[in-house]
């Protein structure tokens, strides 16, 4: 690309204003390795106020709400100007993230005190329960990524059962929409609210939704052996997730009772037309980001490795972020760090007809605050991988 044509596709999407023309031409400089520099004032230009969409972000004060805003900087159509965080309300994003203190935002204030009037899409943050009520209020013109566990389940008595107490937004319920991307997407661009997957669920479904949908592997003999870093147990202070507790040691927890495997085995039952129950064991890890589920699996009559592996490839050959890998290279943490990207691969089992599945992604960013930055940029019309294009950090 010339620096003539970067000086005019800068100045045509609006990073220029007008007075500043006269310096259209001093804007970039090609370096070695024909990269280029943007000038500071071609920079200073994209503030959040000169964004097409405005973005509401409610519970701005968790790991998953400085996600959307790290992943937000660089988002060249959407603009926060609502932020909320009731035990923070009054003070700056900067004072409670001081990773964030570079960026220009709205002061945080509580959720009772939110104005809506200047928001078009709304990422929420909130704990589930708390999120229903306050979703229900929300103007309906906006459209909605919920983060939250409250509308992930279509069915509210499951929900009650798993979550200790009722649904009281049942309408919703029945609007919401359930984000997986790579499988959902034709139903997330005409949805108003979205129920955004959790983590451990986005890394098993990606795998295994392809292989049952061509029924490549037997439904009743699923064991699902999954391990996360501790920042997807969120930012509050629990004995659990002291250093102390957490450190040189792995920790199994929600054994036989996890709330994530009635999301799991309702995307798996969807994908199979009848009923599925998994064997699903979560484990906490000493580090802060990263996730993997070891998944094995029972391939059907006659079925080999060579028909799971193509059946992955084939389905996501097109996808930016789903990656199958070359046969043989196992999937790593490292290498998913601080992106929204899916790395799986798999392999034969010592036992005959067997197979293990391993899947790898971040649980703050595919497993949270990027999907929902994915799913939002469908539902808005947007490519889906606007903002999301951060390459994985290593080491």
């Amino acid at each position: 690309m010339s620096t003539a044509t970067f000086s005019s596709i800068c100045f045509n999407q609006g990073f220029l204003r007008k007075d500043e023309a006269k310096i259209r031409n001093q804007r970039v400089k090609p370096i070695v390795g024909g990269s280029f520099v943007l000038s500071a004032k071609c920079m200073q230009s994209s503030e959040k106020n000169k964004k097409e969409v405005h973005i509401g972000l409610l519970g701005a004060s968790g790991y998953t709400g400085a996600e959307i805003v790290r992943l937000l900087a660089n988002h060249p159509y959407f603009g926060i100007t609502l932020m909320t965080a009731d035990r923070k309300a009054g003070q700056s994003m900067g004072s409670v993230f001081p990773h964030l203190a570079t960026q220009d935002l709205p002061t945080l204030v509580s959720v009772k005190d939110a104005d809506f009037s200047n928001v078009d899409a709304v990422f929420c943050c909130l704990p589930h329960g708390t999120t229903q009520e306050i979703i229900k209020g929300l103007p309906s013109h906006l459209k909605i990524v919920d983060l939250s566990a409250d509308f992930r389940l279509r069915d509210i008595a499951e929900y009650e059962e798993w979550y200790g107490q009722p649904h009281s937004a049942t309408d919703l319920q029945k609007e919401a929409v359930y984000g997986l991307t790579e499988i959902l997407r034709e139903e997330v661009k005409s949805a108003r609210l979205v129920a955004n997957p959790g983590c451990y669920p986005t890394s098993i479904q990606l795998p295994l939704v392809p292989l049952i949908k061509a029924k490549l592997i037997d439904h009743g003999n699923i064991i699902i052996d999954a391990k996360s870093g501790v920042s997807g147990a969120g930012r509050g202070s629990k004995e659990a997730n002291l250093y102390s507790e957490i450190a040189e040691g792995i920790y199994s927890y929600g054994v036989t009772r996890h709330r994530h495997a009635p999301e799991i085995e309702q995307g798996l039952s969807d994908a199979a037309q009848s009923r599925i129950t998994v064997s699903f064991t979560p484990h906490l890890m000493p580090m802060i980001r990263g996730m993997q589920s070891t998944i094995y699996v029972e391939m059907s009559k006659g079925v080999t490795i060579e028909d799971l592996y193509q059946q992955l490839r084939k389905c996501y050959k097109d996808e930016e972020f789903v990656k199958v890998l070359d046969k043989g290279v196992v999937p790593r943490t490292h290498n998913i760090r601080g992106s929204n990207y899916c790395l799986m691969n798999i392999f034969s089992d010592r036992i005959p007809g067997r197979a293990i599945i391993i899947s790898v992604i971040d649980n703050l960013v595919k497993g949270a605050s990027g999907q929902a930055l994915q799913n939002l940029n469908i539902m808005l019309g947007f490519p889906e991988t606007t903002g999301l294009l951060y390459q994985p950090l290593f080491p």
